[in-house]
């Protein structure tokens, strides 16, 4: 079936605003749209050498109002590593372009089978935004479900955004290495089970396959239903405990570059609870000459 592309040249009608939640439904957003103070961003990424490109997804076919989140255009420029967080000067600057700043409600979602929303997500949390919520299901259920899709070219107006935090909820090599040492953080891995065994190549050079000596394997894929929405509740929790994690005790979340990651830490935050990530994931420590691998499941 074609993808419905429609131009909206004149602004939505404005909408009654409601309160939103860490976890909008497709409903509520559809009810929202044309809300003054609402943006919506497009924050889909796929692995290098996917045969998709997300740029021109969106160009194609987006929320009506969305804006192009661009994740991996959106990250530090002064390490070889990817998906780095950047400093607040470049945050700033990008999403101030987007129209992302001061006084708005912010929703994120995505068309990626790595739920990259969560991404976008742990930037802004990182920064201290914390007015921001992920579409359930993505543009997959919206357009599931027939509601409006644009293929204009968004012109967002420049907006104010003022980071109140710079690396909130983010962990570096050297806190991954005192708590590997200590045994006093629970780490959970979200790569794919062969991966964190080191049973395949890693994708990038240099890197050795395995895992962070003593942590968790929890497939990020894991966390979500048929349809692509979020698992609540107890089937949330029951993916935790099933693990063996206590999310009561201190935990942090890896993967392979620090995207995925985002899944467990929102998943996390459904249920109340605040989970680091480590930044440079394993595309920093599996390439590292004096950090310690295992392998196996």
């Amino acid at each position: 079936m074609p993808v419905r592309a429609r131009r909206f040249d004149k602004p939505l009608p404005a909408a009654k605003t409601r309160a939103m939640e860490t976890l909008a439904s497709t409903e509520w957003l559809a009810d929202e749209l044309g809300a003054r103070d609402l943006r919506i961003a497009d924050c889909s990424w796929f692995l290098p050498g996917e045969p998709r490109n997300a740029r021109a997804e969106y160009d194609t076919a987006h929320i009506p109002g969305a804006v192009f989140l661009d994740l991996a255009e959106i990250a530090a420029t002064d390490t070889d590593l990817p998906m780095m967080l950047p400093g607040p000067e470049k945050f700033a600057s990008r999403m101030g372009k987007l129209g992302l700043g001061d006084g708005t409600r912010i929703v994120l979602y995505d068309d990626s089978p790595h739920h990259t929303a969560a991404r976008g997500w742990a930037m802004l949390r990182s920064f201290g935004i914390s007015d921001v919520a992920i579409l359930d299901g993505g543009l997959e259920k919206w357009r599931a479900e027939g509601r409006p899709l644009s293929a204009y070219t968004e012109t967002p107006k420049p907006r104010h955004i003022t980071p109140r935090t710079h690396g909130a909820g983010i962990r570096n090599l050297a806190q991954m290495q005192a708590a590997v040492a200590s045994g006093s953080e629970q780490i959970v891995d979200a790569r794919s089970p062969s991966r964190f065994a080191g049973a395949e190549p890693e994708p990038r050079p240099g890197v050795t396959p395995g895992h962070i000596p003593g942590s968790t394997n929890l497939y990020y894929a894991r966390f979500f239903n048929a349809d692509g929405t979020w698992k609540r509740a107890d089937a949330l929790r029951a993916l935790f405990d099933e693990a063996g994690i206590d999310l009561d005790r201190p935990t942090v979340a890896t993967c392979g570059s620090g995207v995925t990651a985002a899944v467990i830490a929102f998943a996390a935050q459904l249920l109340g609870r605040e989970v680091p990530i480590y930044d440079g994931s394993w595309a920093e420590w599996g390439a590292h000459p004096a950090t310690a691998k295992e392998t196996g499941a």
